[in-house]
């Protein structure tokens, strides 16, 4: 049962150490085809094109992040999407072409829902892995379904005039 628990940290330290490598392999074979010159200008370009990229679409993000909390909604999907923006953004910033791709892939708008669902599943999956009860987790607040009140401490003395309504809470 301990490997079944481990087993995560284990692939993240394998993936620490293989990403780099199959990076500098990958530049490596990209220099000797089109040289060194070239292959550096083409991630100077990608990072300048990936800082631009994370400003624009951070901002964005930012702005339904807060327009979604100005108006009382759950930002479930604005948390996602600000979290790709921000992992794609630096994946775009380190030098390498593998990172750049999973950068790109996070970071343009038209590919982010694409990738909010991949990460969904595996983070679903991983909840339930964990006995979390996924259908109470989508449980959305109706407005109006709101029914406004106040709260009485009932370990205070009633007055004879005050009426409490007994009940359940659903």
């Amino acid at each position: 049962m301990r490997l079944r628990r481990g087993w995560p940290l284990m692939l993240f330290m394998a993936l620490v150490v293989a990403v780099p490598i199959f990076e500098v392999w990958l530049l490596i074979q990209v220099g000797h085809q089109i040289g060194v010159l070239p292959t550096i200008a083409i991630l100077v370009a990608e990072a300048i094109l990936g800082g631009w990229l994370l400003k624009r679409e951070g901002g964005k993000a930012w702005k339904a992040l807060n327009d979604a909390l100005g108006t009382g909604r759950m930002p479930s999907g604005e948390m996602t999407n600000a979290a790709l923006v921000l992992v794609g953004g630096v994946l775009l910033m380190l030098p390498g072409f593998a990172s750049d791709l999973i950068g790109f892939f996070f970071l343009l708008p038209f590919t982010r829902p694409w990738a909010r669902r991949i990460v969904g599943f595996f983070v679903a999956r991983r909840v339930q892995s964990l006995g979390v009860n996924v259908p109470v987790m989508r449980a959305r607040l109706r407005h109006e379904d709101l029914i406004e009140g106040e709260v009485v401490d009932a370990t205070k003395r009633q007055r004879r005039d005050d009426t409490v309504i007994s009940g359940e809470i659903e």
